[in-house]
């Protein structure tokens, strides 16, 4: 079983982005801008941030930080975005979730400029994603697509169970899948019988932050696992499927299997910023 993780490939993203990012800023005369919103002082938002933050300065992006404390309004909130909008230095928007419960999730993603859109959550850049067309693509999805291909996985003809189908990796997750020729099935909490569907998977991609979710005797033989989730389980960050104390009975089934944590995360980030390097090339190029 090959345990993989996402560091080296994010590297190299990175690395090439920062060549691109370098040529860019010259002939553009500036570099790319990304607006990362965090509302609230969740501890776990502000790491991830923190990380965004850190790999926009190490590939030659410029962050610019936003931190507003919980009792910010919905109304102040969509002020910032629309301020962000007109800001024509300002490439991409990323409004960190989840947002305090006071605050409509859709109607602030809604109010980003889908052309600002780095998440590819906008329902614009949903729509051109559903239909076939060019579109910003939601990081984490992307990121899987990535290493899939780094690691000559074919998709054609395959079968591949994704489960989860939320907005932000299980459903453009199938699209792109299914962009790929793949025979994708969708699995989530009302699925009857989830058995059933994972083994008969040849690559099971789970999104959904439940420890234990999918056991070894639930998987077919040799099948690829790609495992977003992330959750605790006896103090440890464990995924859906891989967990440190279960790797001699996942060996017997799994041919490959991507590490929890730093397997899609690294990669995730990488494709963050290659969506805010695409937007800036494409706005600055028109």
């Amino acid at each position: 079983m090959k345990i993989v993780k996402g560091t080296s490939l994010a590297m190299e993203i990175k690395e090439s982005l920062k060549e691109k990012i370098a040529l860019s800023s010259l002939q553009f005369h500036r570099s790319p801008s990304l607006a990362l919103i965090l509302v609230g002082s969740d501890e776990q938002s502000k790491r991830y941030v923190q990380k965004k933050v850190a790999a926009c300065e190490e590939v030659g992006i410029v962050p610019r930080l936003f931190s507003l404390p919980e009792t910010t309004s919905q109304q102040e909130l969509l002020n910032l975005v629309t301020s962000l909008n007109d800001d024509t230095a300002t490439d991409g928007i990323l409004v960190q979730l989840p947002l305090p419960p006071h605050i409509d999730k859709n109607l602030i993603i809604n109010s980003i400029d889908s052309q600002k859109d780095v998440d590819g959550l906008h329902p614009f850049n949903i729509g051109k994603l559903t239909s076939g067309q060019e579109a910003i693509i939601p990081c984490t999805p992307k990121g899987v697509l990535s290493l899939l291909r780094s690691l000559h996985i074919s998709l054609k003809g395959k079968n591949v169970v994704v489960i989860g189908r939320s907005d932000l990796v299980g459903k453009p997750m199938a699209q792109l899948l299914l962009r790929e020729n793949a025979s994708v099935t969708i699995c989530h909490s009302h699925t009857s019988d989830l058995e059933t569907f994972t083994r008969n998977a040849d690559i099971l991609i789970s999104a959904v932050g439940q420890s234990n979710l999918i056991l070894p005797h639930m998987l077919k033989k040799d099948v690829v696992v790609i495992d977003v989730g992330i959750s605790t389980c006896n103090g440890r960050l464990v995924g859906d499927v891989f967990h440190p104390e279960r790797l001699s009975e996942l060996e017997e089934v799994v041919s490959i299997i991507t590490a929890v944590p730093g397997g899609i995360g690294p990669i995730t980030v990488a494709a963050l910023l290659e969506n805010t390097f695409e937007i800036y090339n494409k706005r600055l190029s028109i």
